[in-house]
């Protein structure tokens, strides 16, 4: 009894491919009497031809791997992009940025005057500080710092 007839209708009328095409085993010989595509409707409807259900990708190791990172493992050599170059960029931009943060609370809480400020915000760009601890020290050690 060769059902691969009855199986090619029911996928096209199901709209899905021939091995997501289910044909309950105890209604065989049912299923094999179906000639036309209005016999595998009414099979449909009562039930021997079913559409199985689209396999997913399972979301079980991406998870892992997520909460593993939140962790801060999986950031060895191997797992990084891009040449060391990029790595320097990003560390310069985010040290950059923290940077120029402390400058611009200085200025606003008029610890430091707009000219001081101008100073120390060409130092920063021309990279003249390690760290916030850096340029603290310097601003420290220069007396550049408002009595308030």
């Amino acid at each position: 009894m060769n059902l691969g007839i009855v199986k090619r209708l029911a996928a096209e009328v199901l709209g899905v491919g021939e091995s997501r095409v289910y044909i309950d085993p105890s209604r065989i010989d049912e299923a094999a009497s179906a000639i036309t595509k209005e016999d595998v409707r009414k099979l449909i409807e009562k039930g021997v031809i079913s559409a199985k259900p689209i396999k997913g990708t399972s979301r079980a190791r991406a998870r892992l791997r997520h909460l593993k990172k939140r962790k801060g493992l999986r950031r060895g050599e191997g797992s990084r992009k891009g040449s060391i170059a990029d790595l320097e960029r990003r560390l310069w931009i985010a040290r950059v940025r923290a940077l120029r943060k402390y400058l611009k609370m200085l200025r606003d809480r008029r610890l430091i005057d707009k000219k001081t400020y101008r100073m120390l915000y060409r130092l920063v760009k021309g990279g003249a500080f390690q760290s916030r601890t850096h340029l603290k020290e310097y601003v420290k050690q220069q007396g550049l710092l408002r009595r308030v």
